[in-house]
């Protein structure tokens, strides 16, 4: 009861810091990883506001002595010198502020491209299903680069704009203060006017995402289906699908350049006329009333185009940092949409199940005695009462108690839409249940336990993916543990794979283009076959494999389907009446529902549906 309870805290403990940090957002996060570089930036920023203020200072100086005063040159020297230096140390620091903007933004676009692919490669077969893939790259590569300016200018920027001309506003007030009540007044335009810009440039910025994902995903689908469109007379019409995906890509875009040209010129105008009126109240006070000296008329001229300067860089900044807003909020709604479907799915497995792990710790210290000869032990599989829906208006699947006993041949049959893939994907670990359990050797195996469970199954489909790389590199992917060569090889003779291998030049250096390219569906089936005889799983996995092979292919690969099953339990989802007469159970789909189980010849004298399947199959016409 104690350790329930300990496991329901903590889990709770767990879900609160998930939603303090999905609260917290991704530019938190990244300010909080680079707090240093934070501090750094605002010391720096702080260093650069007293060079400007004493470059002008300077500068008023030396200006005063040659030309009001008409010292000589060489009294001014030392003067000239240490502006000199000042200037010099002002560009230094301007470009230190720029480096480490520069330094935060590759940080910051490395921990947020790690979080996408962490985030994509463990999300769900429903969350991955959803949505095109090239929107998702596009989010990956092309919304992370954009987030670069954010950090990279607007950060940097806005600390200059925090500290530097509010010294230069100080200075402004002690020499004079009715230019500093100018510029106090006049200051506040700028900001206004880019909060007002500002937020309509993050709606646009947004949307011209949206848009840069719709065609993401509309060119990557019609370049992998190509072939089919050409075939179906579709590619002309593909055509004006992706050319009025990329318009509405280029007035998304042209819409945010429209707002930066408005932006610029607005800005510019105000600073314009702020320096003129300033310039003007200099004039009659220096010129008219004569109340004021030259050198503090120089002085505040110089000061004043730089304090207005700031505020419109910071403006630029803010509009670059606005548009890098709408690639972030499209990374974090692809985070966000990927964390809550895990968490929906995760929901309540720790709480129910405080000792979930406990299968894969059996199964690992079998897997631990029989390493040497790299058979682990097949374990009890249960499927209890478990319930699955991809969406609300999708078919529902359905099962009652059922319990698969090791080294058992499983084959799943049903018309097609039944749900038997459904059914292989919820024992593969590959979907987690609405409700009801998958039980192994009498333990749920939780999200946390992924890792351990997928290194002993092996999931062989009608149509495996084969990587861009040498067969026997295709071969070794298949397991996590360093293998020879010689292991290599022998797997490949034991799917059948060698008497192919052997026809290219460079045997199994042979480089294999990405998807396959270049092999047969019955080269690939054994390629992916060849990976499972190296892994040796306790439970193998297949998605009828021999479906549209020939029939000489056909028997190589139920040979060595054969062979593999000797040492594992073995589930199918099977269409071929040899393969259904072959299995010690059959379990029996129909519309989502799991209606039966039992042998060929009990479910021949028993289920109707299945009898008259079986006589469609005898007569050629059940595929």
């Amino acid at each position: 009861m104690c350790g329930c309870t300990l496991a329901c805290h903590k889990h709770q403990g767990g879900e609160e810091l998930k939603k303090k940090r999905k609260n917290k957002g991704i530019i938190s996060q990244q300010m909080s990883l680079q707090r240093n570089r934070l501090v750094l930036l605002a010391v720096m920023s702080t260093a650069l506001g007293v060079a400007i203020v004493s470059q002008a200072a300077l500068l008023a100086e030396v200006v005063q002595r040659i030309f009001v005063e008409k010292s000589s040159f060489t009294s001014v020297a030392m003067l000239l010198g240490i502006l000199l230096s000042v200037m010099a140390l002002r560009t230094a620091l301007s470009y230190a502020n720029g480096k480490v903007g520069l330094q935060m933004a590759a940080t910051a676009k490395t921990n947020m491209r790690a979080a996408v692919l962490q985030n994509l490669i463990h999300a769900s077969m429903s969350s991955t299903l959803h949505g095109q893939t090239g929107g998702k790259v596009s989010v990956a590569l092309d919304a992370v680069d954009e987030a670069d300016s954010y950090f990279s200018q607007y950060m940097p920027r806005m600390l200059e704009a925090a500290i530097i001309p509010i010294l230069i506003l100080i200075i402004t007030f002690i020499e004079h203060p009715n230019s500093g009540w100018i510029m106090l007044f006049t200051a506040p335009f700028i900001p206004l006017f880019m909060i007002l810009v500002g937020l309509r440039t993050k709606n646009k910025s947004e949307e011209k995402y949206e848009q840069l994902a719709e065609f993401s995903g509309t060119f990557l689908d019609s370049l992998q289906g190509l072939v089919s469109l050409k075939i179906f007379g579709r590619a002309h019409h593909q055509k004006r699908v992706i050319e009025r995906s990329s318009l509405g890509y280029r007035d998304a875009t042209m819409d945010i350049l429209k707002i930066a040209f408005t932006n610029t010129f607005m800005l510019e105008s105000i600073v314009m006329l702020s320096i003129g009126v300033i310039a003007l109240e200099l004039a009659i006070q220096l010129l008219v009333f004569k109340s004021m000296s030259f050198h503090t008329a120089f002085l505040v001229l110089l000061l004043v185009p730089e304090f207005y300067t700031l505020l419109k860089n910071t403006g630029t900044a803010f509009h670059s940092g606005r548009t890098s807003m709408g690639a972030i909020r499209r990374v974090e709604k692809l985070l966000v949409e990927t964390d809550d479907d895990r968490n929906t799915q995760t929901e309540g497995e720790l709480g129910a199940h405080p000792s979930s792990n406990q299968a894969l710790k059996e199964l690992s210290q079998e897997y631990e005695t029989s390493h040497e000869n790299l058979l682990p032990l097949p374990p009890t599989i249960e499927l209890d009462h478990v319930r699955f829906q991809y969406r609300s208006d999708s078919f529902e699947l359905q099962t009652k108690k059922i319990s698969i006993t090791p080294g058992e041949h499983i084959a799943i049959v049903g018309q097609s839409g039944s749900g038997k893939t459904t059914l292989l994907h919820l024992i593969a670990g590959l979907l987690k249940p609405a409700s009801g359990k998958v039980l192994i050797n009498g333990n749920s195996v939780t999200t946390h336990d992924e890792s351990a469970w997928f290194e002993y199954v092996s999931y062989i489909t009608q149509h495996p993916y084969i990587f861009a790389g040498t067969f026997a590199d295709n071969i070794a992917i298949g397991t996590r543990r360093d293998v020879s060569r010689e292991e290599i090889e022998q797997a490949a003779v034991d799917a059948g794979l060698a008497a192919v291998v052997a026809q290219f030049e460079q045997g199994f250096d042979t480089f294999v283009g990405e998807g396959g390219r270049g092999l047969s569906g019955g080269e690939k089936q054994r390629l992916a076959l060849a990976r499972a005889f190296l892994k040796r799983s306790a439970i193998i996995l297949f998605d009828e494999p021999t479906v549209g092979l020939d029939l000489q292919t056909e028997r190589v690969l139920q040979r060595s389907i054969a062979t593999l099953a000797k040492t594992a339990t073995m589930i199918t989802v099977a269409h071929r009446l040899y393969t259904i007469q072959q299995a010690d159970n059959i379990l029996f789909m129909q519309q989502g529902v799991l209606v039966d189980s039992g042998s060929h010849a009990e479910l021949l004298e028993r289920l109707p549906q299945y009898a008259e399947m079986v006589d469609l199959q005898r007569k050629g016409g059940f595929a």
